[in-house]
C-alpha cells in the first residue's frame, strides 16, 4: 500500500532502476520507472503528484533539459538529481533549474529517501493549490458569457430583480442562469459560490 507518495525515477541503467525501484517500495512508496526522460514528459500531464529523482547524464533528453522543460510548463514536481563523480557543476546548474537537491552516486540508501520525503513535504502544499486553481478556472470557464454576467451579479451582492433588470431579461430567466451557476460551479448556497468565486480570483479575499 502507498502511503509516502509517487516517486518517479528516470534513468537509462536498468540496474539503477531497479534497485532504486525496490529500494523506494519497500519504503512504502509508489514507484514508475521511466528509462527516458521523453517517457516521462509525454506522460507527466496524466500522473499523479509526485517527486521526480533523475539521472543527470542521459541520451536524448538530459536531466538539465528534464528541468528546463518541467520549469516551462510550471510543473509543481520536485525533482532530485543523481550525478555521477565530478558532476559538481551540472548538479550546480540544476539546482539553479529548480532541482531541489541532488546526490552524487554511489550515495546512501536512508539519504534518497530523507531528501525524497522532505522534498514531497515541502511541495504538496503548493501542488494541492494549485490543482485547486486549475479546478476553479475550469468551472469558471464552463460558463456561457450570460451565466458569467449572472455570476457576478450574485457575488456583488444583486438580487435576482436587479440582475434582471440590468440585463433587461425576465426574473424567471434570471432564475434558470442561477440554477445554471449553481451547477456548474458546483455551490450549494450563496454563500459557496462567493467563496468559490474568491478562489477563481473573481473576488479579491
Amino acid at each position: 500500500m502507498t502511503t509516502k507518495g509517487h516517486v518517479y525515477v528516470i534513468d537509462d541503467d536498468a540496474a539503477m532502476r531497479d534497485s532504486l525501484n525496490f529500494l523506494l517500495d519497500s519504503c512504502g512508496f509508489g514507484v514508475t520507472l521511466f528509462d527516458n526522460a521523453q517517457g516521462f514528459l509525454g506522460g507527466l500531464p496524466g500522473l499523479a503528484f509526485g517527486c521526480v529523482v533523475s539521472d543527470i547524464r542521459m541520451p536524448g533528453v538530459d536531466g538539465i533539459e528534464l528541468l528546463k522543460c518541467m520549469k516551462a510548463q510550471h510543473s509543481p514536481f520536485p525533482i532530485v538529481i543523481m550525478t555521477g563523480h565530478g558532476d559538481v557543476p551540472l548538479a550546480v546548474e540544476a539546482m539553479k533549474l529548480g532541482a531541489v537537491d541532488f546526490l552524487e552516486k554511489p550515495f546512501e540508501d536512508d539519504r534518497l529517501v530523507t531528501m525524497i520525503e522532505a522534498a514531497i513535504r515541502r511541495a504538496e502544499p503548493v501542488a494541492k493549490n494549485e490543482a485547486i486553481a486549475q479546478d476553479m478556472a475550469a468551472r469558471v470557464a464552463s460558463l456561457s458569457p450570460r451565466e458569467h454576467q449572472i455570476m457576478e451579479g450574485l457575488i456583488a451582492g444583486l438580487s435576482n430583480k436587479l440582475i434582471a433588470r440590468e440585463y433587461d431579461i425576465s426574473p424567471r430567466t434570471i432564475e434558470v442562469y442561477r440554477a445554471n451557476v449553481m451547477t456548474k460551479m458546483q455551490a450549494n448556497s450563496l454563500s459557496e459560490l462567493v467563496r468559490l468565486a474568491m478562489r477563481a480570483g473573481m473576488l479579491k479575499d
